[in-house]
């Protein structure tokens, strides 16, 4: 029942590629064809914003995150990996590209900068990867990045470093932080009910979140559009280079399969969903940084699929690996 349950989940965020570029369409003709629908959708990004982290962390699994914990040396690897290695590759392949296209520049940097903290779960999950220890990385992930977020901002020499208001940084992550604390402690009963649900709005919110975000900017987008080839690019050389770290990282380090399985998905999925909308609020009215979000996001779901093929490949096709991966459920 639990893996029919997250195999749809996968499957709903999958299938949000197409609602993606949906949203882009739409939002895209409502802000040419209509300027006062699209001012009218600019005035509702704030709440969109809201609902969206409120229901990212509302959804953090809190149940048996520290099973995991007892790893220390691969949660030390894959922070290292996450936080210091990745940001820096992503640094220069933002500089190698769009060096002379600064908000560009700076919404790549925001894009490469975070792990995830959701799906790359189920997709480990499903990959047949190391889940319980997934779950240890999730808190220190979610706290790791929200911590760096403005360091890297101002290391990475963003052209908006000095405008990084912390208060209003705290002031959005704590208020949907402290409401999905209080409603997890008071519906305890049906948490797995509101879960399930959870699953299912986030990508609707996003969805929603996009279409706003073209349908109030997409007169100036269109602007940049030569720019978006070099963007795309970029993007595909950076998870490629990505995936294969993980493989050269995973071979020095002798990781077995579940753990070289974990490692790939957490380093090649970024936390699109949160940046954006942390993007969002400490840099505003920047779209040209929130498109670019988008647009690795846009990418990123094949490529994780990609990812899910390559490693069930290998889990079938080698006899240990299976071995590996029974031996670690039991």
């Amino acid at each position: 029942m639990l893996n029919k349950h997250l195999v749809k989940t996968i499957n709903l965020f999958t299938h949000s590629t197409s609602l993606l570029l949906l949203a882009i369409v739409l939002g895209s003709l409502l802000g040419i064809t209509s300027p006062a629908m699209s001012k009218s959708a600019g005035n509702f990004i704030d709440p969109t914003i809201l609902a969206l982290v409120f229901l990212l962390l509302f959804e953090l699994p809190l149940k048996d995150v520290f099973k995991g914990v007892t790893n220390v040396r691969f949660i030390c690897l894959a922070w290292v990996v996450n936080f210091l290695i990745i940001p820096t590759i992503g640094f220069v392949i933002a500089s190698l590209f769009l060096a002379n296209e600064a908000l560009f520049y700076t919404g790549l940097v925001i894009y490469f900068m975070a792990p995830c903290t959701d799906w790359y779960l189920g997709f480990t999950r499903l990959a047949k990867g190391n889940v319980e220890l997934g779950a240890a990385l999730l808190p220190i992930n979610m706290v790791s990045q929200l911590v760096l977020f403005p360091i890297y901002l101002l290391v990475f020499d963003t052209v908006i470093a000095y405008k990084i208001d912390l208060y209003v940084l705290l002031e959005w992550f704590l208020q949907p932080l402290l409401a999905a604390a209080m409603l997890r402690f008071l519906l305890q009963r049906f948490i797995s009910q509101l879960l399930a649900a959870c699953k299912v709005l986030i990508p609707i919110v996003l969805i929603l979140l996009v279409g706003q975000i073209f349908a109030s900017n997409i007169n100036q987008l269109v602007q940049h559009l030569a720019v978006v080839p070099l963007l795309l690019l970029a993007i595909f050389v950076f998870f490629i280079i990505t995936y294969a770290l993980a493989e050269v990282i995973a071979k020095f380090a002798k990781l077995k399969y579940p753990e070289h399985c974990l490692l790939t998905f957490t380093t090649g999925a970024r936390n699109a969903p949160l940046m954006l909308g942390l993007a969002m609020v400490v840099l505003p009215n920047q779209p040209l940084i929130y498109v670019t979000i988008t647009i690795g996001m846009l990418i990123e779901f094949p490529h994780l699929i990609a990812l899910k093929v390559i490693l069930l490949k290998r889990f079938k096709a080698e006899p240990s690996v299976q071995d590996t991966s029974i031996a670690l459920k039991t």
